[in-house]
């Protein structure tokens, strides 16, 4: 069974649409986590509920994000559209690289955020977590082509266990963010 890809994104205009520091949070807030509140989404990223909702109807605009189904009361939850998004090669349109490149900033950004929030509360962790839990890198010898295929088996090798994904999530589990960066040194 195959199973989602992230969304590929290379409209220049959605690039743009989602080339913004609260919207890069919200959306890889509600990917990781599932439908949200606009109020549970601000509690999360640190801004207010009416700034997160606007964002989100920005986000809704392009396809990002939409209405999820109400579970009661009157607050309708949001939810990501796909399980992820990728920026695509770096194009040669000037235009389309810029916002790819400040989209990846961004997103650089935001794995520096998690980390920095992972270390000022893991304290709050169960000794189990703590212990699971890396931050570490690798330096390997590998062809342009090698690199790819490597990344396509951790990527095969994640995919069934995303958050979207995964229906038969044990008692116990954590949503947990694993990030990835290959590029040549």
């Amino acid at each position: 069974m195959e199973l989602p890809r992230p969304r590929r994104v290379t409209d220049v205009e959605a690039l743009k649409a989602l080339a913004h520091p609260l919207r890069v949070s919200l959306l890889n807030h509600l990917v990781s986590l599932g439908p949200r509140t606009a109020s549970e989404c601000a509690e999360a990223v640190g801004s207010t509920a009416s700034n997160c909702s606007w964002h989100l109807r920005q986000l809704a605009k392009f396809g990002f994000v939409e209405r999820a189904d109400a579970t009661g009361g009157r607050d309708r939850p949001w939810r990501a559209t796909s399980v992820g998004y990728e920026v695509g090669g770096f194009d040669e349109d000037p235009a389309v690289r810029a916002q790819q490149d400040a989209l990846l900033v961004l997103q650089l950004n935001e794995e520096n955020r998690l980390a920095q929030r992972f270390l000022e509360r893991q304290h709050e962790l169960p000794g189990e977590w703590l212990e699971a839990s890396s931050l570490h890198g690798y330096s390997v010898n590998v062809t342009a082509e090698e690199l790819g295929g490597l990344l396509g088996a951790i990527d095969d090798l994640l995919r069934p266990y995303l958050v979207p994904v995964r229906e038969d999530v044990p008692e116990g589990a954590l949503p947990v963010h694993v990030g990835l960066r290959a590029f040549p040194r």
